[in-house]
C-alpha cells in the first residue's frame, strides 16, 4: 500500500467492480495491479461468491487513480472471460462499473475528467467499449447504471449496434470475453444489504417497495436516490435486500434499514442485521448513530461510541465483523486527519513553540489554550452527568456539555490553521518585486495573506466566546469537587481569547483597507471585553461556591 498524505492537493476514490468473486488468483492479480500503481492506496477488497463480483476501493491523486483503474482493467482483460460468468449481481462486463468519487480537495469536475481520461485510455490501449454515467454522462438516458446495464451482458451484442447505444469511447462492437465497462463520476454510493431470514422473493418484494423506481412509473418506491433488488446468499443461508444508496445524505443507511424492517414485520419475516459492501463514509455512520440517539433519547457525544452504536443497531457485524478502522474510509486513509501540530505529542508541540521559528507561535498556542479551556468546562459537565449525587442535573448537563465539546473539537484544527495562515503571508512576502507589475501583485498577495492571518485568530476568539454561556451555567451547578478545574478552564478560555486578540491586532497594523481595519478592530475589542467580563463572572460564581 502506498501511503497517501491528506496534505496533497487532491484525493479521489475509485471503486471498480469486477465480475469475479470466487477465483482467488484472479482477485489477487487485480489487487496487485492496483496496489502496485504508484500513488494508489488500495484500501479494501470485498469479494462475493454468490454475486460473483469483487468490489475494490482505492484512493490517490486524479492521475494515480486513473492509472490504478487502468492497470486493474489490463490485469482483468487477460483473466476474466464473461462468456463463462454467472452470478446474482447484474453485470455488463468484466470491469462492470468504475466510478470516481471526490474525497479531499477534489471536485466532481475532477472526477468527470478522471472518468473521461480512463474511458479514452481503455479504448485506446485495450480496444474496449466504455459508457459514461453519473455526472460524466453525456446523455440523460445514460445517467444511471441500470439504464446503461439494461439487458445486461446477454443483450449487449444487439444493443451495442444501435446508434443510441454507441459507446462513449471505444468500438461499437460486442467483445464476448469482456462485454463493456461503465465509467463515471458520482457522490459516495453505499452498497448496503439487509439480511432477511426468508426467501429471495420476499426480499425482492421489499426491495421493490423501497427503491425509487419501485415497480414502474405508476408505482414508485418510498425511498429517493435508492436502487434495489432481492437475492439469496447460499453461503450465508439467507436472502438479502440489496440496495444502492446513491445519496446517503438524502436517504441514509438507518432510513433504509428501518423502512425494510417495517415491511418485513408486516410479512412476519425476520431481519437479521445488515452489511455494507466495501467502504463507507464516516458521516453516514454518524448520521445513523444520531438517528438512534434522538429516537432513544440517548446522550452520546464521543465519536467512537457513536460508531459502536450504529454498528450494533444496524447489525453490521451479522455476517462478518465490521471493523471501523478497516471499513470507514476516513479511518483508512493513512495520514492523520489532524494537521501536524494538532497530531503531535504535547512535548513535540511545546518544543516546536520553543524553537527559533516564527511558526508555531502565539496564535497556535492561543488556539490550543482555548481548546483546553472548553475541554475543562466539558470535563466538569461529564464529572457531574451520571453521578447519582447530581442526577437531578442530568438534563442540564445534556444541554451544557455539547457546545463545550463542540467548541473544543473546532478549536483544535485552529492550532495548525494559524501557522498555515501566517505561512501564506510569508510566501507573499518572498514574491519578486523588481518591476511595477511584480510589486503590485506582491502587495495584493500580502494584503490577502494578512487578512487570512487575521481571520484565523478572529475565528478562535469567536469559537471561544461561544462557550461562555455554558461556562457560566456550568460554574453555578457543576460538581463542586471540580471547581478548580472550572476556574482553570475559564482562565484558559479567556487567555486563548486574549492571545488571539493580540495576533489580530499585530497583523492589522499593516492593513491598507481602512474600512476593513476599523471593523475588525471593533469586533476584536468587543470580543476581548466580552471574554474578560465573562471570566470575572465565572470566577465570582466559583469563589461564592467555595465559601
Amino acid at each position: 500500500m502506498h501511503e497517501i498524505s491528506t496534505n496533497m492537493a487532491k484525493i479521489i476514490e475509485c471503486v471498480p467492480n469486477f465480475s469475479e468473486g470466487t477465483n482467488k488468483g484472479i482477485i489477487d492479480g487485480i489487487s496487485k495491479a492496483i496496489s502496485d500503481t504508484d500513488g494508489c492506496s488500495l484500501l479494501d477488497v470485498d469479494p462475493g461468491s454468490s454475486t460473483n463480483r469483487t468490489v475494490y476501493t482505492f484512493v490517490g491523486s486524479p492521475e494515480a487513480v486513473v492509472n490504478g483503474a487502468l492497470n486493474g482493467a489490463k490485469a482483468a482483460f487477460g483473466l476474466i472471460d464473461m462468456q463463462k460468468h454467472k452470478g446474482e449481481h447484474p453485470r455488463l462486463g468484466a470491469l462492470d462499473v468504475c466510478p470516481f468519487i471526490p474525497v479531499s480537495n477534489a471536485t466532481m469536475d475532477d472526477c468527470v475528467e478522471c472518468a473521461n481520461n480512463f474511458g479514452k485510455r481503455v479504448a485506446d490501449e485495450l480496444g474496449l467499449p466504455v459508457y459514461l454515467y453519473g455526472f460524466a454522462a453525456k446523455q440523460d438516458y445514460r445517467r444511471s447504471v441500470p439504464q446503461i446495464r439494461s439487458g445486461e451482458y446477454e443483450g449487449l451484442s444487439e444493443k451495442i449496434k444501435k446508434d443510441e447505444w454507441k459507446p462513449d469511447y471505444g468500438p461499437a462492437e460486442f467483445i464476448p470475453s469482456w462485454g463493456a465497462t461503465i465509467a463515471g463520476a458520482r457522490k459516495y454510493l453505499i452498497a448496503y444489504n439487509i439480511n432477511v431470514l426468508g426467501t429471495k422473493e420476499q426480499a425482492h418484494r421489499v426491495a421493490l417497495n423501497l427503491r425509487e423506481n419501485g415497480r414502474g412509473p405508476d408505482k414508485p418506491g418510498r425511498l429517493s436516490k435508492v436502487q434495489g433488488i432481492g437475492w439469496y446468499l447460499q453461503e450465508a443461508s439467507l436472502a438479502q435486500i440489496s440496495l444502492n444508496l446513491l445519496d446517503f445524505e438524502e436517504t441514509g443507511i438507518h432510513s433504509a434499514y428501518e423502512e425494510a424492517k417495517k415491511d418485513l414485520e408486516e410479512m412476519n419475516v425476520a431481519v437479521c442485521g445488515s452489511e455494507i459492501v466495501g467502504l463507507v463514509p464516516l458521516q453516514s455512520i454518524l448520521s445513523a448513530a444520531d438517528n438512534y440517539i434522538q429516537k432513544e433519547n440517548l446522550f452520546i457525544l464521543d465519536e467512537k461510541q457513536k460508531v459502536r452504536l450504529a454498528i450494533e443497531r444496524l447489525g453490521l457485524s451479522s455476517i462478518k465483523q465490521f471493523t471501523p478502522e478497516q471499513r470507514i474510509i476516513e479511518y483508512m486513509i493513512a495520514s492523520n486527519k489532524d494537521g501536524p501540530l494538532a497530531s503531535s505529542t504535547l512535548r513535540q508541540f511545546i518544543s516546536a513553540l520553543c524553537s527559533r521559528c516564527s511558526t508555531p507561535g502565539g496564535g497556535s498556542a492561543s488556539a490550543a489554550i482555548a481548546a483546553m479551556g472548553s475541554a475543562l468546562g466539558a470535563m466538569v459537565g461529564w464529572m457531574t452527568f451520571g453521578n447519582r449525587k447530581f442526577e437531578n442535573l442530568d438534563s442540564t448537563m445534556r444541554q451544557l456539555i455539547p457546545p463545550l465539546q463542540k467548541a473544543m473539537l473546532e478549536l483544535v484544527p485552529m492550532v495548525d490553521a494559524d501557522s498555515s495562515a501566517f505561512n501564506e503571508y510569508m510566501a507573499a512576502l518572498k514574491m519578486p518585486h523588481k518591476t511595477v507589475e511584480e510589486t503590485e501583485r506582491r502587495n495584493v498577495a500580502m494584503q490577502e495573506g494578512l487578512k487570512t492571518a487575521i481571520s484565523v485568530p478572529l475565528k478562535v476568539m469567536n469559537l471561544a466566546n461561544e462557550c461562555w454561556d455554558a461556562m457560566v451555567k456550568m460554574a453555578a451547578v457543576g460538581n463542586i469537587a471540580t471547581i478548580s478545574d472550572m476556574q482553570v478552564g475559564a482562565k484558559s478560555l479567556e487567555t486563548g481569547v486574549y492571545g488571539a486578540y493580540c495576533n489580530v491586532i499585530i497583523n492589522l497594523k499593516d492593513i491598507q483597507d481602512e474600512e476593513y481595519l476599523a471593523k475588525i478592530k471593533n469586533d476584536a475589542d468587543n470580543g476581548l471585553k466580552f471574554a474578560k467580563e465573562k471570566l470575572d463572572e465565572v470566577l465570582k460564581i466559583c469563589e461564592g461556591r467555595e465559601k
